[in-house]
């Protein structure tokens, strides 16, 4: 009589665990309203991506990266989730950037801000951004990843907020 609710209980956990990963619904750009854009916070970021060929940390680099941007420009007490979608991305090669002393990373993504409570999509980014690798130095030894992550994380701000979530100085590469 065990065995049956026991399998039973491992079904449900299974097709809940399978449920909680959502995807970017898609469709045309949405501009999150005015006042959401002033109140919302960030809360949970959930990644789905295309095949990449990317290291195997990527997504939680990803994730990291981009959320901590989030917290510095979605400061209100709204809580939106974030669900991002990389659909490809292209770094420059460490050997180009020390012989040549450019290149330049580029990364395309969807981004869809969901209310919570309705599962509601009430923005809607679709952002290709692209960075420069930074020099001989960056490119080489720089985590390629991280950059091209804060970049993107950077543009959802100034897309979704507009607010660039890093103040004025030389440690920030985006203008004001």
């Amino acid at each position: 009589m065990k065995r049956p609710l026991l399998v039973a209980t491992a079904l449900l956990a299974l097709s809940v665990t399978a449920a909680c990963a959502p995807v970017v619904e898609g469709g045309p750009p949405l501009a999150l309203p005015p006042g959401l854009a002033e109140t919302a916070s960030i809360g949970t970021i959930y990644m789905s991506s295309d095949w990449l060929q990317v290291e195997d940390d990527f997504s939680d680099t990803f994730v990291d990266e981009v959320g901590e941007e989030m917290r510095t420009c979605a400061y209100g007490t709204w809580p939106l989730d974030l669900r991002l979608h990389v659909e490809d991305v292209h770094r420059a090669g460490r050997l180009e950037v020390a012989f040549t002393g450019e290149g330049r990373h580029e990364i395309r993504a969807i981004a869809e801000l969901v209310d919570p409570r309705s599962a509601t999509v009430v923005g809607r980014y679709p952002l290709i951004v692209e960075v420069d690798a930074g020099g001989r130095l960056a490119g080489i030894f720089g985590d390629r990843q991280m950059i091209v992550a804060e970049a993107f994380g950077r543009a959802l701000c100034d897309a979704a907020f507009s607010r660039n979530p890093r103040r004025p100085g030389p440690h920030n590469a985006t203008p004001d």
